[in-house]
């Protein structure tokens, strides 16, 4: 019995010790108050996207949750204006899956918000499926839409600066590749997708989120807005919404014993957006709070201007 309750002891300390040393990661610990400031969060009303509203919620700041479902979105800014004691958090009609409704979103914050200190695209989708246009869920709604949203909204980022355009990638951009003949394919009808090819076109759209933040930041030297781009860690959210009940089943366990939660995972996305003297960094990747270095594909300045050009003619703006 005795040898029994080591081993029990062992294991509990393995798990904090991983726990906390592997996935629990670090705390922003930047001072930064955003009083008079305004701030965009794409997907704000679940997961990361809406700790890190309420967080800069909690700073003074005016934060526009864009999300696609209004119901929750409406639930979650009353949410954060409840616990942050801030009544300056609205929610803003975003469909990422439809460039029409990027355009749309775009046109009616230009007219009624007269500043834009700071955009944060962190939405994302894991999962089959293709946009309205018929491009690939995840490229359309994890690089194709807020390329758009971010153009569409950069004059206005110039105007406000210094400011910073921050996007969610993640580590599995490390196995992510660039098919430009496949990115250019449209489907009327969603075809069936395995497990793995829509793990695989989620770590592809992570790539474009670093090649994209790599030639914007090139696209923007000598002005006062900055980009960044990041894992936010490992963590259990409803990203994998879309994959089938059986495998959100099966990963839900391990989810919870050994992923961050929300709050957690928020933390690098509010250094990228608040830590101050990290401007001369713009277009890198962080992890934990600190600069990382990207994958081999990540680093390459032919492919992330390439990627550009063929997203502007995607998305009808070449």
């Amino acid at each position: 019995t005795s040898m029994y309750l080591y081993l029990v002891a062992a294991a509990v300390w393995v798990y904090v010790l991983v726990f906390y040393g592997l996935f629990k990661g670090t705390r922003c610990l930047s001072p930064a108050w955003l009083k008079g400031k305004t701030v965009v969060v794409t997907g704000s009303n679940t997961g990361i996207g809406k700790s890190t509203a309420l967080e800069l919620a909690k700073r003074g700041a005016r934060v526009i949750l864009a999300c696609r479902n209004k119901e929750k979105a409406e639930a979650a800014a009353f949410d954060i204006r409840s616990e942050s004691g801030n009544p300056q958090v609205v929610f803003m009609q975003l469909d990422l899956a439809s460039l029409k409704s990027v355009r749309s979103f775009a046109e009616t914050f230009l007219k009624t918000e007269p500043r834009l200190d700071i955009l944060i695209n962190n939405a994302g989708v894991l999962g089959p499926g293709c946009t309205e246009e018929g491009f690939d869920l995840a490229f359309g709604v994890n690089h194709l839409g807020h390329f758009l949203l971010t153009n569409l909204l950069l004059e206005r980022l110039r105007l406000c600066g210094p400011s910073r355009v921050i996007t969610v990638s993640a580590l599995l951009h490390r196995i992510g590749s660039i098919d430009f003949q496949g990115l250019a394919l449209r489907t009327d009808a969603v075809h069936p997708q395995s497990a793995w090819s829509s793990l695989q076109a989620y770590c592809n759209s992570k790539l474009c989120n670093v090649l994209f933040t790599r030639e914007l930041a090139n696209r923007l030297e000598g002005t006062d807005v900055t980009c960044y781009t990041l894992h936010p860690g490992v963590i259990y959210t409803e990203l994998c919404r879309n994959l089938s009940q059986w495998l959100q089943l099966l990963m839900m366990p391990l989810a919870k014993l050994f992923l961050l939660d929300p709050s957690g995972g928020c933390q690098t996305t509010l250094y990228c957006a608040l830590q101050e003297g990290i401007e001369p960094l713009s277009g890198r990747y962080f992890s934990s709070c600190a600069l990382q270095q990207v994958g081999a594909n990540g680093r390459d300045d032919g492919l992330a201007k390439k990627l550009w050009e063929v997203s502007e003619r995607l998305t009808g703006m070449a």
